[in-house]
């Protein structure tokens, strides 16, 4: 998978985005800023490409369908205004794919977008670091109210997913970050990680309990 997906983008700056369809996730406000980057950073157009993976969520509640009918129209929009014949901006995927497919995917990102609204710890952003080349990493883009930004701030580019150009603009300093600063970044995400790992989540959870108990 990762050997396919590289030969395919290797002329491509390759953005991703992977979650369920949920109105917490930002999935409409994180396509209109890859809009917006489109628009102010030309220098993209022909080589940026955005998979979104929106896995189906609650489809028999009428407010995802239009959510879901939101995405559709937005990413019919990109595609329209500023597609060509051999590029098409957004590639939206509306099903569950596989998770032995997602490493190879992480890996081969530019860019990771995890932009929620508001969300808990949000594995995602974890999966993405680990999955990197080391070598040649990839750069997080995180929003500031998701659960991992506290962790993970020190590495990751952080945005409020609610300021459209200020969320592209950061995107565009994740694709042309240099080299040397994308390594530093990601090792210091990657360290982070594997010190605060489940188990130390479990022991920093119980030593809390302990102490309100005491308390």
């Amino acid at each position: 998978m990762y050997e396919r997906m590289k030969d395919e983008y290797s002329r491509r700056k390759l953005l991703l985005g992977v979650e369920r369809l949920d109105y917490s996730k930002g999935l409409p406000q994180r396509l209109r800023a890859f809009k917006s980057l489109l628009k102010k950073y030309p220098e993209n157009l022909g080589s940026a490409t955005l998979i979104q993976i929106a896995s189906p969520s609650r489809e028999i509640m009428g407010t995802y369908t239009d959510l879901r009918q939101e995405l559709e129209s937005l990413c019919g929009a990109i595609n329209g205004d500023f597609g060509e014949l051999d590029w098409m901006p957004v590639r939206y995927i509306h099903r569950n794919v596989a998770r032995k497919r997602l490493p190879g995917l992480y890996r081969v990102a530019r860019v990771a977008l995890v932009t929620p609204l508001r969300d808990g710890m949000n594995l995602v952003a974890k999966e993405f670091v680990a999955a990197q080349d080391p070598a040649d990493p990839g750069v997080l883009v995180l929003s500031r109210f998701a659960g991992a930004a506290e962790q993970l701030k020190g590495g990751a580019l952080l945005v409020n997913p609610y300021d459209t150009d200020g969320t592209a603009d950061t995107i565009q300093q994740a694709l042309q970050m240099p080299l040397p600063e994308r390594q530093a970044r990601h090792q210091k995400l990657l360290e982070n990680i594997r010190v605060q790992d489940v188990h130390w989540w479990r022991k920093a959870f119980l030593d809390a309990l302990s102490e309100n108990g005491k308390a």
